[in-house]
């Protein structure tokens, strides 16, 4: 039987969980969902323990026919609580997202049925607003039980041809200060996308990597994942880091949050230079900085 249509399936538990968070609340389905998540942890101890990042953290990549999707599962040292707090609203989304340098713009509207998060996405760093496509994201709190949160962020298209994007997180608690995050970020595609896409990898993107490791070199260092697998790993990476750099600056006083947010982001990218390094540290405090300021100046009445 196809793992789609097994009754255990994650799917398929998740498609309980939602059932029971409309109809009746947060309840069984969503107290099975934590216990599967808790049993990925238990699952993964060995990755977490020993990977290259060193520290408990595992990226996986996946390519079907026109799909691809990558995922982190991740140990972070926080409460549950203050995790699920900080990661429920769209308005928080929009403050996660901006971090990344390739989101122009964001734009929530919390009272919209669904609650919506608009993005204004770039093809590269340094092109303008103007230029970037816009995806519009429905955001969805699946479950916020006490010790399970399960967010999505949905859009059903996005730029030339490629469509159902999911941002997936959930969260499950570990003990009294640590959490086990998984999220994944997912899209398919059509022609038009994987004939740009295979633009991008034949020229600019051809020496990009993602950080699967695959084998080993006669000089024994890691060969990474490359094509598309190491596209989606490489901003799989990116948004996971936008949500440690959210979680990391909520300690500090409103006004200076979003200065450190981007900030953290930025040294966090920069461990993964062979992967991630774009731009330079000025560079990209410039143009995050004058984004803020005309996002905040156009939110004014």
């Amino acid at each position: 039987m196809a793992a789609a249509h097994r009754p255990n399936s994650t799917r398929h538990r998740a498609w309980l969980c939602a059932f029971a968070a409309t109809v009746f609340g947060a309840g069984t389905a969503c107290a099975q969902d934590a216990a599967s998540l808790r049993a990925r942890h238990a699952a993964l101890q060995e990755q977490l323990a020993h990977n290259q990042f060193q520290r408990p953290l595992v990226i996986e990549s996946n390519q079907t026919d026109g799909d691809l999707k990558g995922e982190i599962f991740s140990v972070v040292e926080w409460p549950h609580a203050a995790v699920s707090t900080a990661l429920q609203g769209p308005d928080h989304w929009c403050d996660i997202l901006m971090v990344h340098l390739l989101v122009k713009d964001c734009r929530a509207a919390a009272s919209a049925q669904p609650p919506t998060v608009s993005l204004a996405v770039a093809r590269t760093w340094d092109q303008p607003l103007d230029a970037a496509h816009h995806i519009d994201f429905h955001y969805k709190l699946v479950s916020a039980a006490p010790d399970y949160l399960h967010v999505q962020l949905n859009a059903e298209a996005g730029p030339m041809g490629t469509k159902n994007y999911r941002l997936m997180l959930e969260a499950v608690s570990l003990d009294a200060k640590r959490t086990f995050v998984h999220m994944s970020y997912s899209y398919a595609y059509g022609f038009a996308a994987r004939l740009a896409m295979e633009g991008y990898l034949a020229t600019v993107g051809r020496n990009k990597v993602g950080f699967s490791i695959t084998g080993r070199g006669s000089d024994g260092k890691p060969v990474y994942m490359g094509n598309v697998r190491g596209v989606v790993e490489r901003n799989t990476m990116r948004y996971y880091l936008a949500i440690e750099a959210y979680l990391g600056a909520l300690g500090l006083p409103p006004a200076e949050q979003s200065e450190r947010r981007m900030r953290d982001w930025y040294a966090s990218i920069e461990r993964y230079p062979v992967q991630l390094h774009e731009l330079e540290r000025n560079e990209y405090l410039e143009m995050k900085r004058k984004e803020l300021q005309r996002q905040q100046a156009a939110a004014k009445p």
